[in-house]
């Protein structure tokens, strides 16, 4: 006579079950590209790349992790702008916010210049709808730009 068993009946699932080692590193994804949105230094581009490399299957959603993170450090820093005094100086960064107005921050993902461009579109009082969805086109474009170079010249390609 064999005996099976009992077993626990599984939880019915709702979403594709991710890998624990993809979902740490989408995790760390998001950190890098958060932090690199703000002052502080970050090569979200080379995490990026890793995760791409490592799983080329899941190239979209690393995308949209590093694009949201690095979105959401950028208005981060566009809030913190709206909190500053008035500045005494003219940075080129304020003056190319004041000139081309909102449509600057697509240039958002540029190195120093690009978290500069989000503190003084916050500190203009630039209205935060049109800046996000500028902030988020300029950084997905990056990244997109990231990823598919990756799938084109990376390992494996």
């Amino acid at each position: 006579m064999h005996m099976q068993a009992h077993r626990r009946p599984r939880p019915p699932r709702y979403h594709r079950a991710v890998p624990s080692d993809l979902a740490a590193a989408l995790a760390a994804l998001f950190a890098s590209a958060f932090l690199s949105a703000t002052l502080l230094p970050g090569g979200s581009e080379v995490g990026l790349a890793a995760v791409v490399a490592h799983w080329p299957g899941h190239a979209g959603v690393a995308v949209a992790t590093a694009s949201a993170g690095n979105t959401l450090g950028g208005l981060l820093s566009f809030g913190i702008g709206r909190l500053l005094p008035a500045p005494r100086t003219s940075h080129r960064a304020l003056a190319l916010a004041r000139r081309y107005g909102t449509p600057v921050l697509l240039l958002s993902w540029l190195p120093l210049l690009g978290d500069a461009l989000c503190v003084a579109g916050g500190w203009l009082r630039q209205p935060w709808p049109a800046a996000a969805l500028a902030i988020a086109a300029g950084k997905t474009a990056r990244y997109l730009v990231v990823a598919q170079s990756m799938q084109w010249w990376g390992p494996g390609a």
